[in-house]
């Protein structure tokens, strides 16, 4: 009988066991279920990931260590199997041998496949299985991709499963940087320092019996109840069809965008508002109904057919006002939760998949809305020569958001848009009502006349209309008309909302040869605006691939991860003689500013090759890793990992001993008027001349302004502080009722803080055209002395600006910026 054979033969065949600690490879006749993750500083910065099975530890290097986000796959390169007793092993490789490097003990634990599979699923290319460790925990996915021609390695993705334990912010890697088992960083390490104090083996090693296995996740048949409501994501209307694979095309139906919440037989039917018109759509409820589905939230659009079969507005509003709706369709085009699930972070196209299998069965009139990927002109063309409206261009990879998006793009056939009906022309035809309505929208906070239709009205409408007008007159115009067309006019409330059709705005803003095409009773008056075609977003190769890019990063503001990265590739040039081979600490909010955002400063290993590593005694006297950046890919590939700030040391590497620039950052009171911090730092700039220093303003981005001032190296850190605290607290005992140079909150009432404290070893200032994770997406702007006056606060620029920014930065005013050779006085 042929001898099976040895799995561990390649990991001993790559060894030289006499020069390396790690253990020799022998298989293990027990048969357990740890898990453990080391983190391996070899060729390249990577993590170690290994179930035990089959009395060997099943192996896979993921380039860029595990993430707790869903979204986020990562590549899992399986390699040799390793012995059970190297699940113990810490230590260093030496150099030249094979893996040489450092390797941390990053997690372990115990994993078990879940309900209905086991570690057999392994061979079959695809293991679902559950973690208990320390720091990986709760649902995660092994899938085996298909090789390419010629590929040797066996290519896997890692990725965690929604439930309790995932969320985008949890940085793993970011968040935990020292060992389960001896507390000790990589540097550390690397060092062979000893074994922190108080630190207990992992759970893992106890030798308990692993938790029960999760139960996967079972369909309900209508159990629960229907889904909130959920505002709507929104399409932003642009010039031409865009282009690109990642795009694909639906068409724009012309009805009522419905939010349907379903949950067996309940259900509710949304306007785009958030009314319930459940009972104004009484067939596609019934359909909805009678399918008992699982809980879920399903976006789509409901609409009557003409006799061709095309959807139309002014049938639709006819069959409503007859109470004639039983024969409306619903086309759902997106689903946003099913059983519990949030579905909104998934691509569209996985969202879409999942659209199809809930309503397979579900009767008409609700109906999938098909789409084409790519050719999107084509579609768009033959809407057009049908008469409809237009297309919905989406992108294929993009979340669910609600509010308007540009991963959501409306071309149109035709011009139309809302307007409010501000007041009526009388007609002196027999049996006509009204001979024309006049318009407005709302520009900024102000209604806007926009001038007259007087077609497209038939005679119930005409009737419907002149009912509601009667019901809102008023005796004064809502809005400012020209006298000539005042004449005769009747004015109404500025409260119905009517879309019309036309093919121009004149040179004064009125619509040209305009036609009533219905009233609008699912949008407000308050929301009806102009409405002016986009540009298409351009399609662009980044230095650096960023995933979920149209994730909306800054919620008041709209910006996407996306932008944050066009903005910071676009502004490179001029941040990076600030920027680069400094120690920085980052601002990262994974999720965006408004979710929980955190500093970094030591490397996690989590940033790849594009960001560098600068080993930097600390004040304990040990050794730790802190991050740097030398070029454009390092600041993208901060980005990628959810970056939003960059602060820097004031001394660049190596020679961080020496500082070379000083940061006087004006804090001031809350409340405390933008024009004496502007004032103030003006008067900063005179007092620093008077000793020989010359400096430079920048805008904080926040609410103050840094005035820097840039030095020669030569002086250490000592002589850096001690000049800062003195020169602030000389500008404080001068005038004590302007400034103070302490951080206390009940000193500061009032006053200005000089900040003299970034000007420490190990402190940070936030650099140049870094952007802030604030309201609005702002940066940190160099503005001349001369521009500084008449600057009225400190967030004027924003990520929106980049264009902006880089024609300013070459203007005389502002070349050469915040550089000068010029030594520390001796004073």
């Amino acid at each position: 009988m042929a001898r099976k054979a040895d799995p561990l033969s390649s990991y001993n065949a790559k060894r030289n066991f006499a020069r390396t600690a790690e253990p020799r490879g022998q298989r293990s006749k027990a048969s357990g279920n740890r898990f453990i993750v080391q983190k391996h500083d070899a060729t390249r910065l990577h993590f170690d990931f290994r179930l035990e099975a089959d009395g060997v530890l099943k192996s896979w290097a993921v380039t860029r260590g595990p993430s707790a986000d869903p979204d986020d796959k990562r590549l899992a390169v399986r390699t040799e199997d390793h012995p059970l007793s190297y699940a113990d092993f810490e230590g260093t490789i030496p150099a030249g041998e094979y893996g040489g490097g450092t390797v941390m003990l990053w997690d372990s634990g115990l994993w078990a496949p879940v309900e209905g599979k086991s570690a057999t699923d392994i061979d079959k290319g695809h293991l679902h299985f559950t973690l208990h460790g320390e720091r990986m925990k709760g649902e995660w996915l092994l899938i085996r991709l298909k090789p390419r021609a010629g590929e040797k390695r066996e290519n896997w993705l890692l990725r965690k499963i929604e439930d309790d334990h995932a969320g985008g912010s949890d940085d793993l890697v970011g968040r935990h940087v020292t060992s389960i088992t001896t507390g000790r960083s990589m540097a550390e390490i690397a060092a062979g320092a000893k074994p922190k104090a108080g630190r207990k083996p992992a759970k893992a090693e106890t030798g308990k019996a692993a938790p029960a296995p999760a139960k996967p996740r079972r369909k309900q048949s209508g159990a629960g109840k229907p889904p909130s409501f959920a505002e709507p994501q929104l399409a932003t209307l642009v010039d031409a069809v865009p282009e690109g694979a990642e795009w694909v095309h639906e068409i724009k139906f012309d009805g009522y965008r419905c939010l349907a919440a379903v949950a067996g037989r309940e259900v509710r039917l949304h306007t785009r508002s958030g009314l319930d018109w459940t009972n104004r759509f009484p067939g596609v409820a019934e359909a909805l109904r009678s399918a008992g589905l699982p809980a879920a939230l399903i976006d789509g659009e409901v609409v009557a057919t003409d006799p061709d079969g095309n959807p139309d507005f002014s049938i639709l509003q006819a069959r409503l006002r007859e109470g004639a709706a039983d024969n409306l369709q619903f086309h759902a085009f997106d689903l946003l939760s099913l059983d519990g699930r949030d579905l909104t972070p998934l691509p569209l196209t996985e969202r879409k998949a999942e659209l199809s299998a809930l309503l397979a069965a579900v009767p008409s009139p609700v109906h999938v809305t098909e789409h084409i990927a790519g050719h999107g002109e084509k579609l768009f063309a033959a809407m057009c020569a049908a008469g409809q409206e237009g297309i919905i261009s989406k992108r294929s990879d993009a979340p669910y958001r609600s509010g308007r998006t540009k991963a959501w793009l409306k071309v149109k056939c035709t011009r139309r848009q809302e307007f409010v009906i501000v007041g009526w022309s009388p007609s002196s035809a027999r049996g006509r009502p009204f001979s024309s309505l006049l318009l407005a929208q709302r520009e900024v906070d102000t209604l806007v006349y926009k001038g007259k239709v007087g077609t497209g009205f038939d005679t119930a409408t005409m009737t419907d209309l002149s009912a509601r007008l009667d019901r809102l007159t008023v005796k004064s115009a809502p809005v400012e008309v020209p006298a000539g067309e005042r004449r005769g006019a009747r004015w109404v409330k500025p409260e119905l909302v009517a879309e019309i059709g036309f093919a121009e705005f004149t040179g004064d803003g009125r619509v040209r040869h305009g036609s009533f095409i219905a009233l609008r009773e699912d949008k407000a008056a308050a929301d009806v605006s102009p409405e002016q075609p986009k540009p298409v977003p351009k399609a662009r190769k980044r230095l650096v691939f960023i995933s979920n890019a149209d994730r909306v990063i800054f919620p008041d503001s709209g910006q996407t991860k996306g932008q944050l990265a066009d903005y910071y590739e676009a502004m490179s040039p001029l941040m990076l003689p600030h920027l680069a081979n400094r120690p920085v600490s980052l601002v990262r909010c994974p999720q965006g500013r408004g979710k929980q955002c955190f500093f970094q400063k030591h490397d996690s290993g989590a940033f790849g090759e594009q960001v560098m590593r600068v080993p930097i005694r600390e004040k304990d006297g040990e050794t730790a890793d802190y991050l740097a950046i030398e070029d454009a890919t390092g600041i993208l590939a901060c980005v990628q990992m959810g970056s939003i700030e960059f602060h820097g040391w004031a001394s660049k590497a190596p020679e961080v001993e020496w500082p070379d620039r000083m940061i006087f950052d004006l804090d001031p009171d809350e409340g405390l008027d933008y024009a004496k911090v502007r004032s103030a730092a003006i008067d900063i700039r005179a007092r620093l001349a008077d000793i020989g220093l010359a400096s430079f303003a920048m805008l904080s981005g926040g609410k103050g302004v840094h005035v820097v001032v840039p030095l020669t190296p030569g002086h250490d850190w000592a002589a850096h502080s001690d000049f800062a605290r003195r020169f602030a607290e000389a500008l404080s005992m001068a005038e004590p009722d302007r400034f103070v140079a302490t951080m206390s909150k009940a000193k500061r009432k009032g006053r200005i803080f000089i900040d003299w404290l970034r000007n420490q070893r190990g402190s940070t200032a936030i650099l140049p055209y870094s952007a802030r994770a604030r309201a609005g997406a702002p940066v940190a702007a160099p503005v001349s002395w001369a521009e500084l006056e008449t600057i009225d606060r400190a967030n004027r620029f924003s990520i929106d600006d980049a264009a902006l920014l880089a024609e300013r930065a070459a203007t005389p005013d502002l070349t050469g910026w915040g550089l000068a050779e010029q030594a520390l006085p001796d004073i």
